[in-house]
């Protein structure tokens, strides 16, 4: 459901930026909270590969995970 345009004009009123803004900070958001956590998985991921805790496969299959799940939200966000 699309707002109307006194919606639009309200809420730009009251708020100082247009809604489209709004949805340009949660996509930051949500993409910068995937990005985090992506580097800490890998970095985890390196370190126990590292100290020979986790095989070589195990490790592929977290950075393939990440861009995976990274693809896929870009492509549902973005598109």
């Amino acid at each position: 459901m699309r707002p109307t345009a006194d919606q639009v004009a309200a809420f730009q009123a009251n708020s100082g930026f247009p809604p489209s803004a709004v949805s340009v900070v949660v996509l930051g958001f949500v993409f910068a909270v995937l990005l985090l956590w992506g580097a800490w998985a890998l970095r985890a991921a390196y370190t126990g590969w590292a100290e020979h805790r986790i095989a070589e496969r195990q490790l592929v299959a977290v950075v393939v995970r990440f861009v995976a799940m990274y693809l896929v939200l870009t492509f549902f966000l973005l598109s």
